[in-house]
Protein backbone atom coordinates (compact mmCIF):
# COMPACT_ATOMS: atom_id res chain seq x y z
CA UNK A 1 0.00 0.00 0.00
CA UNK A 2 1.49 3.42 -0.93
CA UNK A 3 2.00 6.32 1.47
CA UNK A 4 1.11 9.97 0.92
CA UNK A 5 4.24 12.08 0.27
CA UNK A 6 2.69 15.09 2.08
CA UNK A 7 1.41 13.70 5.36
CA UNK A 8 2.74 10.12 5.40
CA UNK A 9 -0.67 8.44 5.77
CA UNK A 10 -1.43 5.17 3.99
CA UNK A 11 -3.32 5.74 0.73
CA UNK A 12 -5.75 3.33 -0.83
CA UNK A 13 -6.19 5.15 -4.15
CA UNK A 14 -4.91 8.03 -6.25
CA UNK A 15 -5.68 10.68 -3.62
CA UNK A 16 -4.91 10.85 0.09
CA UNK A 17 -8.04 10.64 2.22
CA UNK A 18 -6.36 12.65 5.02
CA UNK A 19 -4.89 15.66 3.22
CA UNK A 20 -6.32 15.27 -0.31
CA UNK A 21 -3.04 15.47 -2.22
CA UNK A 22 -2.44 13.33 -5.31
CA UNK A 23 -0.39 10.20 -4.80
CA UNK A 24 1.84 8.94 -7.63
CA UNK A 25 1.36 5.33 -8.52
CA UNK A 26 4.88 4.37 -7.51
CA UNK A 27 5.78 1.30 -5.62
CA UNK A 28 5.02 1.47 -1.96
CA UNK A 29 7.94 2.50 0.18
CA UNK A 30 8.66 3.20 3.81
CA UNK A 31 6.87 6.07 5.44
CA UNK A 32 8.60 9.42 5.14
CA UNK A 33 10.69 10.89 7.96
CA UNK A 34 8.91 12.52 10.86
CA UNK A 35 6.84 15.51 9.88
CA UNK A 36 4.98 17.52 12.48
CA UNK A 37 1.23 17.21 12.33
CA UNK A 38 -0.65 20.07 10.72
CA UNK A 39 -1.95 22.64 13.21
CA UNK A 40 -5.41 22.10 14.58
CA UNK A 41 -7.90 24.83 13.70
CA UNK A 42 -9.25 26.66 16.71
CA UNK A 43 -6.14 26.22 18.87
CA UNK A 44 -3.33 28.75 19.10
CA UNK A 45 -0.10 27.67 17.45
CA UNK A 46 2.66 26.49 19.79
CA UNK A 47 5.56 28.83 20.51
CA UNK A 48 8.62 28.43 18.30
CA UNK A 49 11.05 25.68 19.24
CA UNK A 50 13.72 27.22 21.49
CA UNK A 51 16.25 24.58 20.53
CA UNK A 52 15.72 21.83 23.04
CA UNK A 53 17.57 18.65 22.14
CA UNK A 54 15.51 15.60 21.22
CA UNK A 55 14.61 13.39 24.14
CA UNK A 56 14.54 9.62 24.01
CA UNK A 57 15.55 9.45 20.35
CA UNK A 58 12.35 11.10 19.14
CA UNK A 59 12.44 14.24 17.04
CA UNK A 60 11.97 17.43 19.05
CA UNK A 61 8.47 18.62 19.71
CA UNK A 62 7.57 21.90 18.10
CA UNK A 63 7.73 24.78 20.50
CA UNK A 64 7.04 23.22 23.89
CA UNK A 65 9.86 22.75 26.40
CA UNK A 66 10.51 19.25 27.71
CA UNK A 67 8.39 18.28 30.66
CA UNK A 68 10.50 17.95 33.76
CA UNK A 69 9.76 18.40 37.42
CA UNK A 70 9.28 21.67 39.19
CA UNK A 71 12.18 24.03 39.57
CA UNK A 72 13.91 23.51 42.92
CA UNK A 73 13.07 26.10 45.57
CA UNK A 74 15.71 28.73 46.21
CA UNK A 75 18.10 27.99 49.04
CA UNK A 76 17.28 29.60 52.36
CA UNK A 77 19.38 32.65 52.95
CA UNK A 78 19.01 32.69 56.74
CA UNK A 79 17.74 35.62 58.75
CA UNK A 80 18.92 39.18 58.54
CA UNK A 81 21.43 40.60 61.02
CA UNK A 82 18.82 42.91 62.57
CA UNK A 83 16.43 39.99 63.16
CA UNK A 84 19.20 37.84 64.66
CA UNK A 85 20.28 40.76 66.86
CA UNK A 86 16.72 41.22 68.08
CA UNK A 87 16.40 37.51 68.85
CA UNK A 88 19.55 37.76 71.01
CA UNK A 89 17.50 39.83 73.48
CA UNK A 90 14.24 37.87 73.23
CA UNK A 91 14.75 35.30 76.01
CA UNK A 92 17.50 37.06 77.90
CA UNK A 93 20.90 35.52 78.33
CA UNK A 94 19.62 32.16 77.00
CA UNK A 95 19.16 33.41 73.43
CA UNK A 96 22.36 35.42 73.77
CA UNK A 97 24.26 32.21 74.49
CA UNK A 98 22.45 30.39 71.65
CA UNK A 99 23.53 33.02 69.10
CA UNK A 100 27.11 32.79 70.34
CA UNK A 101 27.01 29.07 69.56
CA UNK A 102 25.11 28.98 66.22
CA UNK A 103 27.66 28.77 63.42
CA UNK A 104 26.94 31.50 60.86
CA UNK A 105 25.95 34.09 63.46
CA UNK A 106 28.83 33.64 65.90
CA UNK A 107 31.24 34.90 63.22
CA UNK A 108 29.50 38.26 62.74
CA UNK A 109 30.73 40.99 65.14
CA UNK A 110 27.41 42.88 65.17
CA UNK A 111 25.43 39.81 66.26
CA UNK A 112 28.15 38.85 68.74
CA UNK A 113 27.86 42.34 70.26
CA UNK A 114 24.09 42.00 70.72
CA UNK A 115 24.51 38.51 72.19
CA UNK A 116 27.12 39.67 74.72
CA UNK A 117 25.14 42.80 75.59
CA UNK A 118 22.04 40.65 76.14
CA UNK A 119 23.96 38.29 78.41
CA UNK A 120 25.59 41.10 80.41
CA UNK A 121 22.33 43.10 80.70
CA UNK A 122 20.23 40.20 81.92
CA UNK A 123 22.86 38.82 84.30
CA UNK A 124 23.41 42.28 85.84
CA UNK A 125 19.64 42.79 86.10
CA UNK A 126 19.24 39.46 87.93
CA UNK A 127 22.19 40.34 90.21
CA UNK A 128 20.69 43.78 91.00
CA UNK A 129 17.35 42.19 91.77
CA UNK A 130 19.05 39.65 94.06
CA UNK A 131 20.94 42.42 95.91
CA UNK A 132 17.68 44.35 96.39
CA UNK A 133 16.06 41.20 97.75
CA UNK A 134 18.86 40.81 100.33
CA UNK A 135 18.60 44.52 101.27
CA UNK A 136 14.85 44.11 101.66
CA UNK A 137 15.28 41.10 103.97
CA UNK A 138 17.91 42.91 106.07
CA UNK A 139 15.82 46.08 106.40
CA UNK A 140 12.72 44.06 107.23
CA UNK A 141 14.54 42.23 110.02
CA UNK A 142 16.10 45.44 111.42
CA UNK A 143 13.39 48.05 110.94
CA UNK A 144 10.26 45.96 110.59
CA UNK A 145 7.28 46.71 108.42
CA UNK A 146 7.90 50.47 108.20
CA UNK A 147 10.42 50.34 105.35
CA UNK A 148 8.80 47.40 103.58
CA UNK A 149 6.54 49.62 101.44
CA UNK A 150 9.45 51.76 100.23
CA UNK A 151 11.54 48.71 99.36
CA UNK A 152 8.52 47.16 97.57
CA UNK A 153 8.18 50.36 95.52
CA UNK A 154 11.90 50.25 94.72
CA UNK A 155 11.50 46.62 93.59
CA UNK A 156 8.66 47.61 91.26
CA UNK A 157 10.59 50.57 89.81
CA UNK A 158 13.67 48.44 89.12
CA UNK A 159 11.53 45.76 87.47
CA UNK A 160 9.70 48.33 85.29
CA UNK A 161 12.99 50.00 84.30
CA UNK A 162 14.45 46.64 83.28
CA UNK A 163 11.31 45.82 81.29
CA UNK A 164 11.39 49.17 79.47
CA UNK A 165 15.08 48.81 78.59
CA UNK A 166 14.50 45.23 77.37
CA UNK A 167 11.56 46.25 75.13
CA UNK A 168 13.51 49.24 73.85
CA UNK A 169 16.47 46.97 72.99
CA UNK A 170 14.15 44.59 71.11
CA UNK A 171 12.51 47.34 69.04
CA UNK A 172 15.69 49.32 68.42
CA UNK A 173 17.64 46.26 67.25
CA UNK A 174 14.78 44.99 65.05
CA UNK A 175 15.00 48.32 63.18
CA UNK A 176 18.68 47.71 62.46
CA UNK A 177 19.97 50.27 64.97
CA UNK A 178 22.55 49.60 67.66
CA UNK A 179 22.09 50.83 71.21
CA UNK A 180 25.18 50.68 73.38
CA UNK A 181 24.17 50.57 77.05
CA UNK A 182 26.39 52.39 79.54
CA UNK A 183 29.05 50.21 81.25
CA UNK A 184 27.63 47.00 79.75
CA UNK A 185 27.90 48.13 76.09
CA UNK A 186 31.68 48.73 76.03
CA UNK A 187 32.24 45.36 77.72
CA UNK A 188 30.09 43.71 75.05
CA UNK A 189 31.98 45.54 72.28
CA UNK A 190 35.33 44.37 73.60
CA UNK A 191 34.10 40.75 73.81
CA UNK A 192 32.49 40.88 70.36
CA UNK A 193 35.71 42.02 68.66
CA UNK A 194 37.83 39.18 70.08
Amino acid sequence: MPFCPSCGAQVAGAFCAKCGSAVPSAAPGPPPAYAPPPPNPGYPPPPPNPGYPPQGGYPPQTGYPPQGGYAPPPAAAGMSDSMAGMLCYLAGFITGIIFLVIEPYNKKPNIRFHAFQSIFFHVSFIALYFVLFIVRMVLWSVVGFGMLGIIGLLFTLVWLAGLVVWIFLLIWTAQGKTLVLPIIGPLAQSQANK
